[in-house]
């Protein structure tokens, strides 16, 4: 396969410069979750193979032409952006209240990039370009065209993602085998008591006390339920209570989510989520509804997938991770297992200590960004086709 990684590489440096022009474009015009269907469009023209196969509402399963024999490759990108007002300052900097501020762009513009450098070369296996919506909220896009059976009518059994990463150093890529991401289920408290005048606190039942103590108490799942050595993660994002200074209300709510790496203590910190609920509400006189979301699970790479990638990504000239690993999540995860097996890789950004965090206002890879995980998605392939992967 030296021979195709090669030619590969050389027709994929002469996309590069069209996709840098493509990821500004979608940078500076993207679309909320569910709302994908311009980019949809930008990104299949950008492939040049007519409209593809509408999948999950708004996007789009591309398939490339050849009667290449045996089971498919998928190459996955996000399209959605976020809700984040821009603060970077470049010309092609978004206005409209949505921000690429988690390096979708990126991520689209190399999937383009390497499916048209890949319809130059004579590929031994069909590739599939998956154009995913709605990765950034519920319901989960990557969950709706796991069910909805395409990857099986395309005969796809492997799944590969790239993703920008500000945590690791520019030049390093992670190709870790097992499980890299966190899964993750939101949840909202609503504590009810008894309010009335502030000055009178032993004839009320106080919720905001009774909350602000649940969310301390609420950190014993990550420091006492869980073993220390996997891990887990307890955030509280929002809390709302009352009107006024000097008067208790009846109600007080918070919303958090929870976050573990291994799928055996999902269900045990569930229980204990709701045991700690109710009764820190219990204990100050209060009750509690619990109401639980469940999101993404856990994201497990394929080791296979991830060992004979990680040779393909030195061959690159890339410095490969097998340790990194992030209590975010993705729902990558549900590529991963049953009828398909996935591969995220996540591709390093620069200064590990001073880069801005995915999500914020000013978080921007630079344009070699494209390059990086283009070579990425394109190991991804070649570790598909390794002994161990394709029969």
């Amino acid at each position: 396969m030296t021979d195709l990684f090669e030619s590969w590489r050389a027709a994929l440096a002469e996309e590069l410069p069209a996709a840098v022009e493509l990821r500004h474009r979608l940078h500076a015009d993207p679309r909320a979750s569910g709302d994908e269907d311009d980019t949809a469009r930008v990104v299949a023209a950008a492939l040049g193979l007519g409209e593809g196969e509408r999948v999950a509402k708004t996007g789009r399963l591309i398939r490339l032409p050849g009667d290449h024999p045996g089971p498919a490759v998928a190459l996955r990108a996000e399209m959605d952006a976020l809700p984040v007002t821009e603060r970077t300052g470049v010309p092609w900097a978004s206005g409209s209240g949505l921000m690429h501020a988690c390096g979708h762009d990126v991520h689209l513009a190399a999937l383009v990039a390497v499916a048209r450098a890949a319809r130059r070369v004579e590929l031994p296996r069909p590739l599939v370009a998956v154009l995913q919506p709605r990765e950034e909220t519920s319901p989960s896009g990557a969950l709706d065209i796991v069910e909805s059976g395409v990857l099986e009518e395309h005969g796809v059994d492997t799944v590969i993602g790239a993703h920008v990463q500000p945590r690791l150093a520019y030049g390093v890529v992670s190709a870790a085998p097992g499980p890299v991401n966190a899964s993750t289920d939101e949840f909202e408290v609503v504590l009810h008591g008894q309010g009335g005048h502030a000055g009178y606190p032993h004839l009320l039942r106080d919720p905001v006390l009774a909350l602000s103590q649940l969310v301390v108490s609420l950190q014993q799942l990550a420091s006492r339920r869980i073993d220390p050595v996997h891990g887990a993660v307890c955030s509280i994002g929002r809390i709302q209570a009352g009107t006024a200074a000097n008067v208790v209300p009846n109600t007080a709510t918070a919303l958090g989510s929870l976050r573990l790496m291994r799928s055996v203590d999902r269900e045990r910190a569930l229980d204990a989520l709701a045991e700690i609920v109710h009764g820190t509400a219990q204990a100050h006189g209060c009750t509690a509804e619990l109401r639980i979301s469940p999101c993404e699970p856990v994201l497990v790479n394929d080791p296979a997938l991830a060992a004979a990638a990680q040779e393909w990504l030195v061959r690159g000239g890339a410095d490969v991770d097998v340790d990194f690993r992030s209590f975010g999540a993705d729902d990558f995860a549900h590529y991963c297992g049953g009828e398909s097996r996935g591969l995220m890789l996540f591709v390093g950004l620069g200064d590990t200590a001073g880069a801005p965090s995915l999500h914020d206002e000013v978080f921007l890879p630079e344009d070699g960004a494209v390059a990086q995980v283009a070579g990425a998605l394109m190991a991804g392939y070649l570790a598909a086709l390794e002994p161990g992967g394709y029969e």
